[in-house]
């Protein structure tokens, strides 16, 4: 057998492992390690509630509906005194009592103007009677002075005070059968006769256009018709024509 074989029978000798290469790698295999664990704490931080939370949920679950009125409870309340609250109250009073008074004095300052309104639109003075026809003057007739005119109408037509005044008489008269008198504003008197049926009273306040009576023929009359007069200043006044005074006050017969 030749020097440097090995002899027949002996074992192999056994030659040590050549160092790994993974040894150097491990730096990095840690860097990767300590990303991760971080990334997850911070999701579970992220998740998970706090102290304060998770006691707020267990609270709620607890006293269901109540836990809201508790929170209320648990908060200062905001009070004043009875005192100020007595202050207030006159406070308001004395506010809506104004508002009150105001509206009030509105109302009665657009009441009367209405009033003035209607008051100046009202005629001062009207026909005694409406869509009547002149019958007679005031004139000589059947050889005797006629002092009044004749407005013939149906039977129981309105009559009207002519002008505003107050009821002398209202009742019989000699030669008309029933008559009205009234004393006007102007100060004249004017006369109403033959009328069927009286509809004011001595002492009543009337309006021009105010209804007085209904047109008959009672007393001397030939038929239905209103007989109409004016004394000038009074009952023992002049007696004037009843066309032309009508005609100074804007009537037209």
């Amino acid at each position: 057998m030749s020097s440097g074989s090995p002899s027949s029978g002996s074992w192999p000798i056994a030659l040590p492992p050549a160092p790994r290469a993974v040894a150097r790698r491990r730096p990095a295999a840690l860097l990767a390690a300590l990303v991760v664990g971080a990334a997850v704490a911070l999701i579970g931080t992220q998740a998970l509630p706090t102290a304060d939370a998770r006691e707020s949920v267990v609270a709620s679950e607890l006293l269901g509906s109540d836990a809201e009125g508790l929170e209320t409870e648990l908060s200062p309340q905001l009070a004043i005194t009875e005192v100020e609250a007595r202050a207030r109250l006159a406070e308001v009073a004395a506010s809506r009592a104004a508002r009150a008074e105001r509206v009030a004095q509105e109302q009665a300052a657009a009441a009367e103007a209405a009033e003035a309104a209607a008051e100046a639109a009202r005629p001062k003075a009207v026909a005694p009677v409406d869509n009547a026809r002149l019958t007679s003057c005031f004139c000589q007739r059947w050889g005797t002075m006629h002092w009044g005119i004749d407005l013939a109408a149906p039977m129981l037509t309105p009559e009207y005070a002519a002008e505003d005044g107050v009821v002398l008489r209202a009742g019989a008269a000699s030669g008309y059968g029933l008559a009205v008198y009234i004393l006007g504003v102007s100060g004249d008197v004017t006369v109403y006769g033959h009328m069927e049926r009286i509809q004011v009273e001595a002492g009543d306040v009337v309006s021009a256009g105010d209804q007085i009576a209904l047109l008959g023929s009672r007393g001397q009359s030939t038929g239905p018709h209103l007989h109409f007069e004016v004394h000038s200043g009074g009952m023992d006044g002049k007696r004037v024509d009843p066309v032309g005074w009508l005609r100074a006050r804007g009537v037209e017969l």
